[in-house]
């Protein structure tokens, strides 16, 4: 067990170090849309933005987003809870990034 604990915390400085930085899955996703706009800079800074105001399930979701807009359509017109309180975040997401990530 040693060894794999180990092997992970040497791996994890060595990528530190090295200055690669893994991205998250708004960032990929933002990354791999058509948008003009998605520049390296742009989708880092929204996903700096998300890692502070969305969780993990709600990052991945509204990542899927970029790839079916369609469902975000049906997610806010959504008469569920669940999805009525994830909009809620999400636009607090999307308000916090265009004034965060305006300038990137």
């Amino acid at each position: 067990m040693k060894p794999v604990v180990l092997a992970a915390c040497a791996a994890m400085m060595l990528s530190l170090s090295s200055g690669v930085v893994l991205a998250g899955p708004i960032e990929r996703a933002c990354l791999n849309s058509d948008r003009k706009a998605a520049t390296r800079p742009v989708c880092a800074c929204v996903q700096q933005v998300a890692d502070m105001t969305l969780r993990g399930g709600d990052q991945r979701k509204a990542a899927s987003f970029f790839k079916n807009p369609d469902r975000a359509q049906k997610v806010r017109m959504s008469k569920s809870d669940n999805d009525n309180e994830f909009w809620r975040r999400y636009k607090a997401f999307g308000e916090q990034a265009e004034a965060y990530c305006a300038t990137s």
